[in-house]
Protein backbone atom coordinates (compact mmCIF):
# COMPACT_ATOMS: atom_id res chain seq x y z
CA UNK A 1 0.00 0.00 0.00
CA UNK A 2 1.22 3.47 -1.19
CA UNK A 3 1.83 5.72 1.69
CA UNK A 4 0.01 9.39 1.15
CA UNK A 5 1.82 12.46 2.90
CA UNK A 6 0.77 16.01 3.56
CA UNK A 7 2.25 19.07 5.23
CA UNK A 8 0.21 20.94 7.69
CA UNK A 9 0.85 24.04 9.28
CA UNK A 10 -0.68 23.67 12.84
CA UNK A 11 -0.72 26.08 16.11
CA UNK A 12 1.57 23.53 17.36
CA UNK A 13 4.71 23.42 15.05
CA UNK A 14 4.69 22.24 10.77
CA UNK A 15 4.20 18.78 10.73
CA UNK A 16 4.15 16.11 8.10
CA UNK A 17 1.52 13.40 8.36
CA UNK A 18 1.13 10.23 6.77
CA UNK A 19 -1.48 7.78 6.12
CA UNK A 20 -2.00 4.43 4.51
CA UNK A 21 -5.42 5.29 3.42
CA UNK A 22 -7.40 4.38 5.69
CA UNK A 23 -5.57 5.85 9.47
CA UNK A 24 -2.79 7.83 10.48
CA UNK A 25 0.45 6.40 10.25
CA UNK A 26 2.19 9.43 11.52
CA UNK A 27 2.28 12.70 12.76
CA UNK A 28 5.86 14.21 12.65
CA UNK A 29 7.00 17.80 13.88
CA UNK A 30 9.73 19.41 11.60
CA UNK A 31 12.81 18.50 12.94
CA UNK A 32 11.95 15.84 15.17
CA UNK A 33 14.29 13.07 15.78
CA UNK A 34 13.66 10.09 13.75
CA UNK A 35 11.59 12.53 11.43
CA UNK A 36 11.26 9.86 8.27
CA UNK A 37 11.14 12.44 5.42
CA UNK A 38 9.72 12.03 2.59
CA UNK A 39 10.61 8.45 0.89
CA UNK A 40 10.73 7.42 -2.19
CA UNK A 41 7.02 6.02 -3.55
CA UNK A 42 5.31 7.90 -1.08
CA UNK A 43 2.33 10.26 -2.91
CA UNK A 44 1.83 13.89 -1.66
CA UNK A 45 -2.01 13.22 -1.40
CA UNK A 46 -3.83 16.14 0.55
CA UNK A 47 -7.55 14.98 0.66
CA UNK A 48 -6.55 11.34 1.66
CA UNK A 49 -8.11 10.06 4.12
CA UNK A 50 -7.95 10.54 7.34
CA UNK A 51 -6.29 14.06 7.46
CA UNK A 52 -9.07 16.19 7.49
CA UNK A 53 -9.79 14.71 10.88
CA UNK A 54 -6.57 15.06 11.91
CA UNK A 55 -6.28 18.52 11.21
CA UNK A 56 -9.75 19.73 12.60
CA UNK A 57 -9.06 17.80 15.75
CA UNK A 58 -5.46 19.00 16.12
CA UNK A 59 -6.86 22.34 15.27
CA UNK A 60 -9.41 21.49 18.22
CA UNK A 61 -6.89 20.40 20.61
CA UNK A 62 -4.66 23.40 20.47
CA UNK A 63 -7.71 25.59 21.32
CA UNK A 64 -8.01 23.25 24.52
CA UNK A 65 -11.39 22.03 23.15
CA UNK A 66 -10.56 18.21 22.68
CA UNK A 67 -8.83 16.20 25.07
CA UNK A 68 -9.17 12.43 23.34
CA UNK A 69 -8.33 12.14 19.37
CA UNK A 70 -11.03 10.11 17.62
CA UNK A 71 -8.76 9.75 14.55
CA UNK A 72 -7.77 6.68 13.61
CA UNK A 73 -4.22 5.66 13.72
CA UNK A 74 -1.81 2.54 12.54
CA UNK A 75 1.49 3.29 13.58
CA UNK A 76 4.19 0.37 12.77
CA UNK A 77 6.37 -0.80 15.07
CA UNK A 78 7.59 -3.98 16.48
CA UNK A 79 4.91 -6.12 18.67
CA UNK A 80 7.01 -4.51 21.91
CA UNK A 81 6.45 -1.07 20.33
CA UNK A 82 2.83 -1.32 19.29
CA UNK A 83 1.91 -2.49 22.98
CA UNK A 84 3.55 0.57 24.25
CA UNK A 85 1.81 2.54 21.91
CA UNK A 86 -1.40 1.30 22.51
CA UNK A 87 -0.50 1.85 26.40
CA UNK A 88 -0.31 5.37 25.42
CA UNK A 89 -3.36 6.33 24.30
CA UNK A 90 -5.05 5.17 27.41
CA UNK A 91 -3.21 7.80 29.58
CA UNK A 92 -6.08 10.80 29.71
CA UNK A 93 -5.48 14.39 29.04
CA UNK A 94 -4.24 15.95 31.60
CA UNK A 95 -2.51 13.23 33.47
CA UNK A 96 0.54 12.42 33.37
CA UNK A 97 2.32 9.39 34.64
CA UNK A 98 6.55 7.77 34.56
CA UNK A 99 8.45 5.35 32.10
CA UNK A 100 8.18 2.68 34.93
CA UNK A 101 4.26 2.92 35.24
CA UNK A 102 3.53 2.75 31.80
CA UNK A 103 6.27 -0.81 31.61
CA UNK A 104 4.08 -2.04 34.11
CA UNK A 105 0.82 -1.33 32.11
CA UNK A 106 1.96 -3.20 29.60
CA UNK A 107 3.23 -6.66 31.40
CA UNK A 108 6.96 -5.42 31.41
CA UNK A 109 7.81 -3.98 35.63
CA UNK A 110 11.22 -3.26 35.72
CA UNK A 111 11.81 -2.28 31.65
CA UNK A 112 11.54 1.21 31.85
CA UNK A 113 14.38 1.69 29.82
CA UNK A 114 13.09 -0.39 26.65
CA UNK A 115 9.46 1.14 27.38
CA UNK A 116 11.20 4.46 27.02
CA UNK A 117 12.92 3.77 24.05
CA UNK A 118 9.50 2.75 22.33
CA UNK A 119 8.44 6.21 23.42
CA UNK A 120 10.73 7.25 21.88
CA UNK A 121 10.23 5.69 18.53
CA UNK A 122 6.64 6.99 18.79
CA UNK A 123 5.87 7.74 15.00
CA UNK A 124 2.18 9.58 15.72
CA UNK A 125 3.34 12.93 18.14
CA UNK A 126 0.87 14.45 20.57
CA UNK A 127 -2.21 11.72 19.04
CA UNK A 128 -0.63 9.33 20.59
CA UNK A 129 0.31 10.96 23.48
CA UNK A 130 4.08 10.12 24.51
CA UNK A 131 4.49 13.26 26.03
CA UNK A 132 2.39 12.77 28.90
CA UNK A 133 5.10 10.08 30.07
CA UNK A 134 7.88 11.93 32.61
CA UNK A 135 10.91 11.03 34.47
CA UNK A 136 10.59 8.99 38.02
CA UNK A 137 10.75 12.19 39.76
CA UNK A 138 8.38 14.28 37.42
CA UNK A 139 10.98 15.77 35.63
CA UNK A 140 10.74 15.96 31.93
CA UNK A 141 13.06 13.35 30.00
CA UNK A 142 12.84 12.69 26.54
CA UNK A 143 10.85 13.85 23.61
CA UNK A 144 11.50 13.34 19.55
CA UNK A 145 9.61 16.98 19.52
CA UNK A 146 12.17 18.29 21.89
CA UNK A 147 11.42 19.28 25.49
CA UNK A 148 10.17 22.65 25.18
CA UNK A 149 7.28 21.33 23.37
CA UNK A 150 7.00 18.47 25.79
CA UNK A 151 6.65 21.47 28.17
CA UNK A 152 4.13 23.89 25.62
CA UNK A 153 2.35 20.72 25.18
CA UNK A 154 1.73 19.71 29.10
CA UNK A 155 1.29 23.28 29.78
CA UNK A 156 -1.66 23.34 27.42
CA UNK A 157 -3.07 20.11 29.08
CA UNK A 158 -2.49 21.77 32.56
CA UNK A 159 -0.78 18.50 33.33
CA UNK A 160 3.11 20.09 33.96
CA UNK A 161 4.26 17.98 36.47
CA UNK A 162 5.30 20.05 40.09
CA UNK A 163 9.02 18.96 39.45
CA UNK A 164 8.89 20.06 35.69
CA UNK A 165 7.34 23.38 36.93
CA UNK A 166 10.15 24.60 39.45
CA UNK A 167 12.85 26.67 37.63
CA UNK A 168 16.51 24.38 37.71
CA UNK A 169 17.93 25.64 40.09
CA UNK A 170 15.34 24.59 42.56
CA UNK A 171 15.51 20.93 41.31
CA UNK A 172 17.75 18.62 42.91
CA UNK A 173 21.20 17.43 41.18
CA UNK A 174 20.13 14.43 40.06
CA UNK A 175 16.76 15.84 38.84
CA UNK A 176 18.60 18.43 36.35
CA UNK A 177 18.53 17.69 32.35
Amino acid sequence: MTTCYRRLRTALGDVLLTSNGRALTGLYFDGQKHHPGIRPGWREDPEAAPFAQAQRELDAYARGALGRFDVPVDPQGTPFQRRVWQALLEVPCGRTITYAQLAARVGAPGAARAVGAAVGRNPVSVIVPCHRIVGADGSLTGYAGGLDRKRALLERENALPAAAARPRSARSPAARP
